[in-house]
């Protein structure tokens, strides 16, 4: 099932077109990566579907056109993790997990105890319980990572979109966290999220969308978007496959 749809979408910021007829479908119960060069609209495709940019053409969330979703029943419907985020006070990880319940909560409202149990769940998923009483600006880098994603999934929307998650963590923390996106699409959540790691993205992902100038270059399984041909096109790139007994990643590794 189409969880979030774009049908011939199209994006500016002033006159500079951003987004071109964009078309695609992200899936319930599966991880899709937004992958592209640098500018190639990644980031402008999540502002879209969030109502926060302008755009022509049609999008639809859970069914519905996006213009007759309420701001507050938008909130609910897409947990959104946007790129470079992170909390520069000194709240503790719980506090932080607990504002993603703020979509389901009248203004001033305190928690229920339906947030209480949504906040110990998304913190367990993230494997941040043991560090949820601490200030958020005492944890490392991948602590914060996890907590910042429970944050996201305290919501319990139906759609989770994540722009780049994975930057600037090692890559042990880099490959956490995609396992931690994949059990949230086994949840049945549509987990949506951009990537500049090509090798991530074949490994973890189950569909993949390719981005080129505001355009959408290819859509499918990693191995049909991720070919020879869009790779050479797109990124100028040969590539180096290298299949496992869980699964096969691609890697960058010669430019043309």
């Amino acid at each position: 099932m189409s969880a979030l749809s774009f049908d011939n979408v199209s994006t500016s910021y002033g006159v500079r077109r951003v987004l071109a007829g964009v078309t695609a479908n992200f899936k319930s119960g599966a991880v899709t990566a937004i992958v592209g060069p640098n500018g190639a609209g990644k980031t402008t495709l999540f502002r879209a579907a969030l109502g926060v940019l302008p755009a022509q053409g049609s999008i639809r969330v859970l069914g519905n056109d996006l213009k007759a979703w309420s701001r507050e029943g938008l909130a609910r419907s897409i947990a959104y993790l946007p790129q470079g985020a992170d909390a520069h006070w000194p709240i503790t990880a719980k506090r932080l997990v607990a504002l993603g319940r703020l979509p389901h909560r009248k203004p001033f409202a305190p928690p229920t105890e339906a947030d209480d149990i949504a906040v110990a769940d998304a913190l367990d998923r993230c494997e941040a319980r043991e560090f949820a009483d601490r200030a958020i600006n005492e944890l490392s880098a991948g602590e914060r990572a996890r907590v910042l994603l429970a944050r996201a999934l305290a919501t319990n929307a139906p759609i989770l979109m994540a722009d780049e998650p994975a930057a600037h963590l090692d890559p042990a923390h880099q490959l956490s966290l995609m396992r931690l996106l994949k059990d949230e699409a086994r949840r049945g959540t549509a987990v949506l999220v951009t990537l500049h790691d090509l090798a991530l993205a074949s490994r973890y992902c189950d569909e993949v969308v390719v981005l080129e100038k505001g355009t959408v270059a290819a859509q499918g399984t990693p191995e049909q978007a991720l070919d020879d041909e869009t790779l050479a096109r797109v990124f100028a790139i040969r590539a180096l496959r290298v299949r496992e007994a869980d699964g096969s990643a691609v890697l960058a590794w010669t430019p043309l």
